[in-house]
């Protein structure tokens, strides 16, 4: 007998070498599937803190629009409402701050919250908008807003039915770092009042912030947390 293994034998054996049995499928299976329900988790909750993180530059990116604004106009803050001053519109924050944030409309916006209201967006995660018209020349939904008092008008006017003396008109104020400027928001701007009450229910956001203005930014879309 020969002692050589024959060319049969051999593709025998390279055929048991190289298969796999339904037992090993479906333990490999398994096993993927299992590290997929681990991994998942953990690649939302990235994706969700890379939001929050594009979310916080855009806001800074926002906070130097501000700075450079009010180097350029003697340490104060674009006039903003009414509508009385000549040529009103320009003087909303989104129109005044244009020079500096350019094309770069997508600063408008939070990563979580991209869809106006008026193309099916919903609380929490809605945008304002879409506007048009004088008022809104460049950016015509966005998800944050400017604190109404963060403004400038002429002295002695009031705006928005609030007193000449409510407002900071600048940066250079006592305690202005515990002051918010922009931030996550239901409407580009707002007044709102010591005594304003946060929305009882999820879905009140939008309701009663006419009068309520603070509901306009009380906006969970960060984990109970508003940028």
């Amino acid at each position: 007998m020969s002692s050589e293994t024959s060319a049969e034998e051999k593709y025998v054996i390279m055929s048991k070498q190289r298969g796999f049995t339904l037992v090993e499928l479906l333990v490999v299976i398994a096993i993927i599937a299992l590290l997929m329900s681990i991994l998942m988790p953990a690649l939302g909750r990235v994706k969700k803190q890379t939001r929050e993180v594009i979310c916080m530059s855009n806001l800074k990116q926002w906070s130097l629009c501000f700075s450079m604004y009010t180097d350029d106009h003697d340490g104060s803050f674009n006039r903003g409402w009414p509508s009385e001053y000549p040529d009103g519109a320009l003087m909303e924050w989104h129109n005044s701050l244009a020079p500096c944030y350019g094309d770069n409309l997508d600063l408008a916006c939070c990563p979580m919250a991209t869809k106006p209201f008026s193309e099916g967006g919903r609380m929490p995660l809605a945008a304002w908008g879409v506007y048009s018209g004088v008022w809104f020349r460049k950016i015509e939904h966005g998800s944050y807003g400017i604190n109404g008092y963060a403004h400038n008008p002429p002295p002695g006017m009031e705006a928005h039915s609030r007193p000449a003396d409510y407002f900071w008109r600048t940066p250079n104020v006592k305690g202005a770092e515990h002051i918010p400027i922009f931030l996550d928001a239901q409407r580009f701007d707002g007044w709102p009042l010591s005594d304003d009450t946060p929305p009882e229910a999820v879905d009140d956001y939008f309701r009663g912030t006419s009068t309520n203005q603070m509901r306009r930014y009380t906006v969970n879309r960060h984990n109970g947390a508003v940028n």
